[in-house]
């Protein structure tokens, strides 16, 4: 398995992770004998990231990391955790953010007993509190690190300003960012500045959120899925639109021999040494394709095909509904 540092001085981890948020129900049913049989195939092929968050099913996601950690002896050492806070509930149950010093320690506080661990490797703010400046989340989230309760920080979805006010108070491991031949707005500023910086750029959903694979979901599936049946993407008629334009990606991924999704990785690794790919799947074949993406060596010719199939601005519909971009910080 090919590495990758998570942060200037931090450890190296596998090129790929973990997408945790598929150990919930979010694209569709899972269980916990799904999501081991993943870290089970993670740990023979070398992955070594996990990517997780204390809403992913309500805390599910961290129950079924940590119950396999203590089934599995040993397993916590070959594993970089990461986890998130901030996504909240105001006193009338409307979703809202808090970076406060006392919410995050109180919510990693319960994702460390969650996990069964003492420390997690990499503590991320999940989405911004307007009402506190980054410089004083940044501390907030330092103070954790201090505490011995989080190894490294990280951010996501912020925008390379903050995160250039962040790293003045304390370094910053990774940022975290939707980012696919689907969705390419971090390289309008964010790859170059976490470049620069020496920040991973942690991408999320990077094979489009089903788009980018040889078996996308089901039209008659997306409406089941709460949260997906309400994004721009996945309605019509935009998502008959991407489906038909996806159909040439899969048909050029066939052609050079290899699953849609392994192509999907292998190019976005191509964007730069310190990107790397979280995908979330409920299925072990699956992963295998997505793990396939870190084997292959695209060359500029390769590469060249991919944009002329799905070229910058291919996507039909804005990757998030006007409810779903409340939290995500825009900068371009």
């Amino acid at each position: 398995m090919k590495m990758r540092r998570m942060g200037a001085d931090g450890p190296e981890v596998s090129a790929i992770g973990i997408g945790a948020m598929s150990f919930s129900d979010f694209y569709g049913p899972t269980d916990e004998t799904h999501s081991h049989a993943i870290l089970d195939a993670a740990l023979e092929a070398g992955v070594t990231h996990v990517d997780t968050a204390n809403v992913y099913g309500m805390g599910g996601s961290e129950r079924a990391i940590g119950s396999y950690l203590k089934a599995h002896p040993g397993a916590r050492d070959r594993f970089h955790i990461a986890t998130k806070a901030s996504i909240t509930r105001d006193s009338d149950g409307n979703r809202c953010f808090d970076n406060s010093a006392a919410h995050l320690e109180a919510e990693l506080d319960k994702s460390l007993e969650r996990l069964g661990i003492d420390c997690v490797d990499l503590f991320y703010i999940h989405r911004r509190d307007p009402n506190i400046p980054v410089e004083e989340a940044t501390e907030n989230l330092a103070r954790l690190v201090r505490a011995g309760k989080t190894r490294a920080i990280g951010f996501s979805e912020i925008a390379p300003s903050s995160l250039r006010l962040a790293m003045a108070v304390h370094p910053v491991a990774a940022v975290q960012s939707e980012y696919s031949l689907s969705t390419r707005a971090p390289e309008l500023g964010l790859v170059q500045t976490c470049a620069e910086l020496g920040v991973a750029l942690v991408a999320f959903s990077p094979v489009g959120r089903s788009l980018l694979t040889d078996h996308p979901l089901a039209p008659e599936v997306i409406p089941t899925l709460g949260w997906l049946s309400t994004n721009p993407r996945f309605q019509e008629p935009n998502l008959s639109a991407n489906l038909k334009i996806t159909d040439g990606f899969r048909a050029l991924a066939a052609e050079m021999g290899e699953p849609a999704a392994a192509l999907a990785i292998a190019w976005l690794l191509r964007q730069g040494d310190h990107v790397i790919p979280i995908p979330g799947t409920r299925s072990v074949e699956h992963f295998s394709e997505l793990v396939r993406g870190t084997e292959i060596e695209l060359t500029d010719d390769d590469m060249a095909r991919i944009e002329r199939v799905l070229p910058v601005g291919w996507a039909h519909g804005d990757r998030y509904s006007a409810a779903q971009w409340v939290g995500p910080e825009r900068y371009c």
